[in-house]
């Protein structure tokens, strides 16, 4: 578990700053994680396979690589890492 501590000069509380800062970046991750997903959705239909099958393929060596594909393996991972932020910021915890 990592703790944060956040002092100001001021007599008024950071806390709903913090907390609203942090909900905003949330639903700006939620939108990228739509838009993510909309578009591996997109590629998924064009090709006829999951995201999971291309991955498993591009990583034996089953595909040709393309540009197009390139940009599906690039979706995916901006999807990982999006998802892996919104969990971070979803599991913040604030000590009263």
């Amino acid at each position: 578990m990592t703790e944060l501590t956040l002092l100001s000069p001021r007599q008024q509380s950071l806390k709903p700053l913090v907390q609203a800062a942090l909900q905003n970046e949330l639903r700006l991750l939620e939108a990228g994680l739509r838009r993510a997903q909309a578009r591996l959705h997109e590629l998924e239909t064009r090709y006829g396979f999951s995201t999971a099958e291309f991955i498993r393929r591009y990583e034996n060596d089953e595909v040709e690589e393309t540009l197009e594909l390139a940009e599906w393996i690039g979706e995916y991972r901006l999807f990982e890492r999006l998802q892996e932020k919104a969990q971070t910021l979803r599991e913040v915890q604030f000590a009263d």
